[in-house]
């Protein structure tokens, strides 16, 4: 009974949440923490935790193709997880390897028309995993309905600094210029280069932390973020409509500090004494075309 009226309730609300929402994030990125807690109060070993959190994972892929969302970034083995202990490390590598496989036989993922891909150091995993990547990617190469990243060895800080070290051996060869070293410089040495920016981080389990994951694209672009209690396997479609919603009301409330900055600008330039104005207006005929009018926009009103 009391699963009968938490499913009513769930349905309700997300009917709730759908109503209320007007946008949706281009790029989100999840975190899937909480497989192995959930697998111990379960009396399960971790390689259970992690196969639960696999469902999840194929859920999400149908709820972002119902919402809209076009790409999404998941968090799958970190840098950190090599230390693991060996047979746990194991049983990842065998569920990421016959996942990667799956999905790219999947018809549902080539009837969405969804790229697979891998960012990360790969070259750091088992040959099995690497061969796994390689055909996810042959096999949804020429797709560009939604985009599905897996995070694997992939750690923020390693890949930033990997970055900074070949910008600098470049530089150092005579290859690049130190001028020439602009934002586009950067992102064509990251693994993520061809990753958009994130709109929003989820994470899952109950830790406030985004661990190092993604710091150029997501901190860089200020992406909202969304922590939540359930652990990854109990992640549920509400949850990421709360999520969806973080970043929504994130998105609100800067277009409203916009609108409020971009007013008091122009009260600003509203109380500047005339004399000023045309001295703007002097400065800005350089820029301007010749059939522009700038004195009609700094006489008084009549």
């Amino acid at each position: 009974m009391r699963r009968w009226f938490q499913r009513r309730f769930d349905a309700a609300y997300e009917r709730v949440l759908r109503r209320e929402l007007s946008g949706v994030p281009t790029h989100v990125a999840v975190i899937q923490d909480g497989n192995r807690r959930y697998a111990r109060e379960r009396g399960d070993d971790p390689s259970a935790g992690h196969r639960a959190g696999a469902e999840t994972t194929e859920r999400i892929l149908d709820w972002c193709a119902d919402l809209g969302v076009e790409e999404l970034t998941l968090y799958a083995f970190s840098t950190e997880n090599f230390e693991r202990p060996p047979d746990e490390r194991e049983q990842l590598f065998d569920l990421l390897e016959s996942k990667l496989r799956e999905f790219a036989d999947a018809d549902r993922v080539h009837e969405r028309e969804v790229r697979v891909r891998a960012i990360g150091e790969t070259r750091l995993l088992p040959e099995r995993v690497r061969d796994a990547v390689a055909y996810a990617d042959r096999r949804t190469a020429d797709y560009e309905g939604f985009t599905l990243n897996v995070a694997l060895a992939y750690g923020g800080r390693a890949e930033l600094l990997g970055a900074a070290r070949d910008v600098a051996s470049a530089v150092e060869r005579g290859s690049l210029d130190p001028d020439e070293v602009d934002v586009e410089e950067i992102e064509r040495r990251l693994h993520a280069e061809r990753v958009r920016d994130v709109d929003l981080i989820v994470r899952t389990g109950g830790d406030e932390r985004t661990s190092n994951f993604l710091p150029w694209h997501a901190n860089g672009n200020e992406a909202a973020v969304f922590f939540c209690a359930p652990y990854w396997p109990e992640f549920s479609k509400v949850d990421f409509l709360r999520a969806i919603r973080t970043y929504e009301s994130r998105e609100e409330s800067w277009q409203r500090a916009r609108a409020e900055r971009a007013l008091a600008l122009v009260r600003a330039f509203g109380s500047v004494e005339l004399e000023e104005a045309r001295e703007v207006a002097d400065r800005l005929r350089e820029y301007l075309p010749e059939s522009a009018d700038v004195d009609e926009e700094v006489r008084p009103a009549d």
